[in-house]
């Protein structure tokens, strides 16, 4: 199949990359500059620390997000089961990898299938902004993703760094605002922005909350850089060379999230890039995220198996729990309270 799709291949490449080469950003999350202040006296009983919210209507379990990953690929249909499963098991949400290639060719909407084990979760379907560009029924086009999987919530992501990169990349993003503005207002679920791993400005926030977005997700820098995936998929050394230069770029994941917040504080924000444990997502929250999503280590973790991928989100609950037992927070509420220290 993925010989008679570019786009199937691609997404192949970009699992392979990501599970066999050094793809990591060359700046940090900036969430190492941040410290919480020891309560040695919280207060609390730990078991009585409550860790779930309600988002889009629906309560999960703890905020925690497994990140948009992949799909329209052969390998993608076991991934994203796995996860839905996991996610299923530890009611916490899950956002789907873009689904472009499902859009354009049914045969592959199977890669995407996951509420057949995951009826209650809250899920994310996914798609680039750009392609509002490029369909001409671009309303449709995003309700179609919607309609595929169920889903709770639609992402439309930005990555302008990595089409430029992409020999295949589609790079006429002018425009888009008025087409984001009119989906935000026609779609029956809310939309989301995402960056994938280079963060959102305070005045890209702006603008989007402007035109009706629900939520940003600000995707630093820290974590996966796409410029690094991108150069390990190219012959041409030159080409390499250009997208080489870009590892250390983007907004760093702590300063994106507490601009972001600063500027827009009603608007629902989520934290991605570069979070490893639980105390990373303790910090997010205290910054003002309300769900901090996760992609690399979910990632390997289903390549193992569905009870690995379950470990993995009980340990990341476990951090975040002691986080708020040691800082003194019953909840989550009491956690966006606990002053951050900046080292």
């Amino acid at each position: 199949m993925n010989s008679h799709n570019p786009i199937s291949a691609r997404k192949d490449d970009h699992i392979r990359i990501n599970l066999e080469e050094n793809v990591q950003s060359g700046i940090s999350t900036g969430l190492e500059k941040y410290s919480f202040e020891h309560n040695a006296l919280p207060e609390i009983d730990f078991e009585d620390i409550d860790t779930s919210q309600f988002i889009f209507g629906k309560r999960i379990n703890a905020p925690i997000l497994i990140s948009s990953m992949t799909g329209g690929a052969d390998l993608a249909t076991r991934i994203n089961t796995v996860l839905a499963a996991a996610a299923q098991h530890s009611n916490i949400a899950l956002g789907l990898g873009s689904q472009r290639a499902a859009l354009e060719l049914p045969e592959l909407q199977k890669t995407f299938k996951i509420r057949q084990v995951a009826p209650n979760i809250l899920l994310f379907a996914n798609v680039g902004a750009v392609q509002l560009n490029y369909e001409k029924n671009y309303v449709d086009f995003c309700q179609r993703a919607i309609d595929m999987v169920g889903a709770d919530a639609l992402y439309l992501h930005l990555n302008p760094l990595q089409e430029a990169l992409q020999p295949e990349g589609d790079v006429h993003f002018a425009g888009l605002l008025k087409k984001i503005e009119k989906v935000t207002h026609t779609l029956s679920v809310p939309v989301l922005i995402k960056e994938v791993g280079w963060g959102i400005s305070a005045k890209v926030a702006e603008m989007l909350v402007q035109v009706g977005v629900a939520g940003i997700d600000v995707a630093g820098a820290g974590g996966t850089s796409w410029s690094q995936v991108e150069m390990f998929r190219m012959n041409d050394i030159h080409k390499a060379h250009v997208a080489s230069a870009f590892k250390n770029w983007g907004i760093p994941t702590a300063e994106s999230l507490v601009r972001v917040k600063r500027t827009v504080p009603n608007a629902l924000i989520f934290a991605s890039g570069g979070i490893n444990n639980g105390v990373d997502i303790a910090k997010c929250i205290a910054l003002g995220a309300n769900m901090v999503g996760m992609a690399g280590p979910f990632l390997k973790a289903a390549l193992v198996s569905e009870e690995e991928t379950i470990e993995t989100i009980t340990e990341l609950i476990m951090g975040l729990k002691i986080s708020m037992f040691a800082t003194g927070a019953k909840d989550l509420a009491a956690l966006t309270q606990i002053e951050l220290r900046k080292i």
